[in-house]
């Protein structure tokens, strides 16, 4: 299966209600529990608290996407407001991460910037920072737009720009000042938005650090690839870019021993931990980003 097939057919497979259905009975055996911090906070916070214990810093993200009522967007920023209280009784260093959709983006503007502003409230109430990630490209202006409004009365929010987009440099550049964590994409976009080929997006993520960074910006640099790792450490050397400028930033999962190296080194290494019963889409989409991803699939169905 090439890459581009594979990548395809777990992107699908990510919005395949029956495929959803079927998957969420298998559970564990399709390797989600590797990369998975568990279903309630309380399992996320034993995660968070380990990794910690290795100098590695956090964020949080209860999984779920896509709300369609009221209750439910209602429901997903109570979950992120105890997400929040959970790390200040811990004690842990760790931050949160939502989406938009969840909190009623796609249900009514206003009731997702009042849940916005519940969770901003209850994070400044504790010294903390939410990352609004960013979704498909349908939701990216919107994003944008309620980014800029809450901003205009709280800076401990930021958001994600991912480099596949053509329109990306110049959002980075609009952007300046704004904490961003900056990542490549991990959604199926049409060729009239999204660059197609893979060097290409690696070229864009590289400048849009770049680009970041030399405007003073904070970066939270979302990646894997040690080889973009090793220039930008050497980038910022050159550039007399101080370490507290920015981050790395891993998945929960995936090359570990890597995550720790980096924090030994002296760098900050912040781990994405997702936790809840919805775990299907998000695990989905880490299988299209990489086929070398397919073995934590291969390896849980092989070890029951």
């Amino acid at each position: 299966m090439s890459s581009m097939i594979s990548r395809n057919f777990f992107l699908f497979l990510s919005q395949n209600k029956f495929a959803k259905k079927k998957a969420m009975k298998w559970g564990p055996k399709l390797g989600a529990k590797q990369v998975i911090a568990g279903e309630t906070i309380q399992e996320a916070m034993e995660t968070v608290k380990k990794l910690n214990e290795y100098g590695l810093v956090c964020t949080v993200d209860h999984l779920g996407e896509f709300v369609y009522s009221r209750e439910e967007a209602t429901a997903s920023a109570n979950h992120c407001i105890k997400a929040l209280e959970a790390m200040e009784g811990a004690g842990v260093d760790c931050n949160l991460s939502l989406k938009l959709t969840s909190l009623g983006l796609d249900v009514d503007r206003n009731l997702c910037r009042d849940n916005m502003v519940r969770i901003l409230e209850t994070a400044k109430k504790y010294n903390n920072f939410v990352r609004i990630d960013m979704e498909d490209y349908t939701h990216l202006e919107a994003t944008l737009e309620l980014l800029h409004e809450l901003r205009q009365s709280y800076d401990n929010v930021g958001t994600a720009i991912q480099a596949y987009l053509y329109r990306s440099e110049s959002d980075v550049r609009r952007l300046k000042g704004v904490n961003l964590r900056l990542i490549k994409g991990a959604y199926k976009e049409s060729p009239e938005v999204a660059m197609q080929k893979q060097a290409e997006v690696d070229r864009n993520y590289l400048n849009m650090i770049k680009v970041h960074l030399l405007n003073g910006s904070y970066a939270a640099i979302a990646t894997h690839d040690h080889r973009v790792i090793a220039e930008i450490k050497a980038f910022t050397i050159e550039n007399g870019i101080p370490k507290d400028q920015f981050e790395f930033q891993m998945l929960y999962g995936f090359r570990t021993e890597m995550q720790k190296e980096i924090a030994r080194e002296g760098y900050k290494m912040r781990i994405y931990v997702p936790f809840g019963e919805d775990w299907y889409g998000y695990y989905m989409r880490r299988l299209a980003e990489r086929p070398q991803n397919v073995r934590f699939a291969i390896k849980g169905l092989l070890s029951k």
